[in-house]
């Protein structure tokens, strides 16, 4: 059975709408709201549309708008609304012989609740979401989950100590601290280990080469990646997952001041491994490839998966609907395909060639540059992701897979909450207990 792809949660008295395809409808989706409330009599209840052709058929709504709102596997089942009780639970049913399980539906209403935690995150603007602030979430949503988490917390001149100078010389001209955050679930049962490597820019003002005012206003969802790192850990810890399973949530604010990055700048990143700054609004691989690096050297995970919302460029790869995916494994590319397709959240592969489109990213003073100004043989979202992979040296030895979703983590007004279900869908075997999460 596959995955339930919820593309919206709507709760009535906090409307949001994490529908990763939905663009400038917000008015007509709340006249469909206000219909589907008043049809079922109880208004101030949370909703969970699950699928559209039976249940937008009995509630009478057009389904080409709704197609747009609710995403669902046609070919295996849909689903309706049975009823829903003022205490915000949400009973469903399938129309099949098999009705979903109560671990299912346990599954199903945790994807949402992280789904909405994602998208609050994304909409919380970056005054109130300090770095301070987006690690304090983190902690305080592994403080409530019924299992040990071991916390590993590295914060401000700390991080520069301890080798992680990606992160630190990002974060460094912020009146914030830069902050690293590390959660980790380790089950007697595990093992594997697998870990969730997030960008975590609360706000990027492009450094020194400093954005310009029609691209700035949205970048308080620079931290897409983290959030949805954070929400799709969650969402595997509650169901139960099995294995070691880490999430690394990489925060720094990208500001300008004195203390700022300039262009031909030289750090060292937590792998050792020089880099010659030529483009400070090309933060967020910096970040991440600490992260990427930790992981595997001192979580030695076997898969390590980050997620970012990194390039500019991901639009013109591969749109507003797919994701664009790196990775250094034919098996991980085909499966995070077919987890896209089971959840909602697509993705489409990148060409993975360091061989030939690394030499992009050479510097004749560091052991690379950070971005490729000025040389365009390769693809720029493409070689975003190799700079990450070069800091765990291109290793077969692990499953990386990197995901760019920089035009899909916001739709120009609000958070679309893309992620969690994708992460959630891709590491789902490892939930056996939950029959709806898998193949």
């Amino acid at each position: 059975m596959l995955l339930i792809s919820i593309e919206v949660l709507i709760r009535i008295n906090a409307f949001i709408l994490p529908g990763s395809t939905l663009k400038n409808e917000r008015m007509s989706s709340l006249k469909i709201v206000a219909g589907l409330t008043k049809h079922i009599g109880l208004p101030n209840s949370q909703v969970i549309l699950i699928g559209k052709n039976k249940l937008l058929k009995a509630l009478k709504l057009e389904n080409d708008l709704a197609q747009k709102l609710v995403g669902i596997d046609d070919r295996l089942f849909s689903a309706a609304l049975k009823q829903l009780s003022s205490s915000g639970s949400v009973p469903l049913y399938l129309d099949l012989a098999k009705s979903l399980g109560a671990k299912d539906v346990a599954f199903l209403q945790n994807l949402c609740e992280s789904i909405r935690l994602c998208t609050r995150l994304i909409d919380t603007p970056a005054n109130f979401l300090t770095t301070d602030a987006l690690a304090d979430e983190a902690l305080a949503q592994a403080e409530m989950l019924d299992v040990g988490i071991k916390k590993t917390i590295i914060k401000g001149d700390e991080l520069l100590r301890q080798g992680f100078g990606g992160i630190y010389h990002v974060g460094k001209a912020a009146l914030n601290p830069p902050i690293f955050v590390c959660l980790s679930h380790t089950p007697d049962s595990a093992k594997e280990s697998y870990a969730l490597v997030g960008k975590g820019i609360v706000y990027d003002t492009g450094g020194m080469q400093i954005k310009g005012k029609e691209s700035m206003p949205s970048m308080k969802n620079d931290m897409g990646g983290a959030a949805a790192c954070l929400a799709g850990f969650l969402t595997l810890v509650k169901s139960g997952f099995r294995e070691n399973l880490h999430c690394l949530l990489c925060i720094a604010e990208n500001n300008i001041s004195p203390a700022a990055n300039k262009p031909s700048d030289i750090i060292t990143q937590l792998s050792g491994k020089t880099v010659e700054i030529v483009n400070t609004d090309a933060e967020g691989r910096l970040v991440l490839a600490d992260g990427v690096f930790y992981a595997k050297n001192t979580l030695k995970a076997n898969t390590i998966i980050d997620m970012a919302t990194l390039t500019g460029a991901q639009s013109w790869a591969t749109g507003r609907i797919h994701a664009a995916i790196l990775t250094n494994k034919e098996k991980v590319e085909i499966e995070c395909i077919k987890a896209g397709r089971k959840s909602g959240d697509m993705v489409h592969p990148l060409p993975y060639a360091p061989d030939l489109h690394f030499s992009d990213l050479k510097s004749t003073l560091a052991d690379m540059n950070n971005a490729n100004f000025g040389k365009k043989d390769g693809p720029p979202s493409a070689i975003a992701g190799l700079f990450i992979g070069a800091h765990i040296d291109f290793s077969d030895e692990v499953d990386w897979l990197h995901i760019d979703m920089a035009a899909l983590g916001w739709d120009g007004e609000r958070g679309t909450g893309y992620g969690p279900a994708l992460i959630a869908a891709l590491l789902a075997k490892h939930t056996p207990d939950v029959a709806v999460a898998q193949h």
